[in-house]
């Protein structure tokens, strides 16, 4: 079974899980524990791409190591209208980190903040004149 994907280490999961769910449209996979309201680890899946999310204990109780504070990791996803994404988000109250823009590698890209504060860049194929 040879797949990668990220984990992020969160405060809360089921708001991170919920935020990933909501504005990006990854889909819950599984949960640990089951059955619980507030679950450890969550996994999830938008088309190919998959992503954990789990409580910020588990780097310390696994590897020893705390979460740190500031950007852990950035994602990069690509979504269909940049600007219609950052409308919706910014309307549910979503720190906007930075305003879509065209990039000269031909992307549209802008920043958002997720619940964490980690930056999610949101992309899609520049629009040409």
């Amino acid at each position: 079974m040879p797949r990668a994907f990220p984990v992020i280490y969160t405060r809360d999961v089921e708001s991170s899980a919920a935020f990933y769910e909501q504005h990006l449209g990854f889909a819950r996979q599984y949960q640990f524990p089951p059955d619980s309201d507030e679950p450890g680890y969550v996994g999830m899946r938008r088309d190919e791409s998959e992503l954990g999310i789990v409580d910020e204990s588990s780097p310390r109780e696994l590897i020893g190591q705390g979460m740190g504070d500031g950007p852990r990791f950035e994602l990069f996803v690509y979504v269909d209208d940049v600007d219609d994404t950052v409308g919706r988000m910014r309307d549910a109250s979503v720190t906007i980190l930075r305003e879509p823009e065209d990039m000269p590698w031909g992307e549209r890209v802008a920043f958002v903040a997720d619940p964490d504060g980690n930056p999610v860049t949101l992309a899609a194929a520049a629009q040409s004149a």
